[in-house]
């Protein structure tokens, strides 16, 4: 059970460190996959306060299909190579953008998110899907989430 005080008064470094902890106790006690990733978009969840949607895409029949997360309803399918998402799948390398509406083609699932982070998933070769993190603020995610959320990435794919 994800306890979100736990997080409440820590640095956000310390969160992150807290959160893979968490992916990893999640991992290692739960063999299946689409489990795993609901449970790890809640902890992302609960761990980044300033998120207003977290959540995992994968790749299937050469597009982005909605999977678990946290927040509002969200587009079913992107196109590789639209959207934030769509832009992270083709290029294959995690995109931070901090104003949305700058970014040509940003698909608006929300009219509430103003910056988005999105981390590919990739296992040898193979495009698993993203991991996509949005928020109310802009400028919201800098260096320091990127390498966490690449580290929490990079121990969900050693475990598929």
């Amino acid at each position: 059970m994800i306890n979100t005080d736990e997080f409440k008064d820590l640095s956000l470094e310390e969160k992150y460190k807290l959160m893979h902890l968490l992916v990893e106790s999640q991992l290692k006690t739960e063999k299946d996959f689409i489990a795993n990733l609901s449970n790890i978009s809640a902890i992302i969840k609960a761990g980044l306060q300033d998120s207003n949607w977290v959540g995992f895409y994968l790749y299937k029949d050469n597009q982005l299909v909605l999977g678990p997360f946290q927040g509002k309803a969200a587009c079913c399918r992107i196109d590789i190579g639209s959207g934030v998402c769509g832009k992270t799948a083709l290029y294959r390398k995690t995109l931070r953008v901090d104003n949305v509406h700058n970014f040509e083609g940003h698909i608006a699932c929300d009219s509430a998110s103003n910056s988005e982070i999105v981390l590919p998933l990739i296992k040898g070769e193979n495009l698993i899907g993203v991991l996509d993190i949005d928020s109310p603020k802009f400028n919201c995610f800098s260096q320091l989430d990127e390498r966490y959320l690449d580290k929490i990435v990079k121990t969900i794919v050693n475990y598929i």
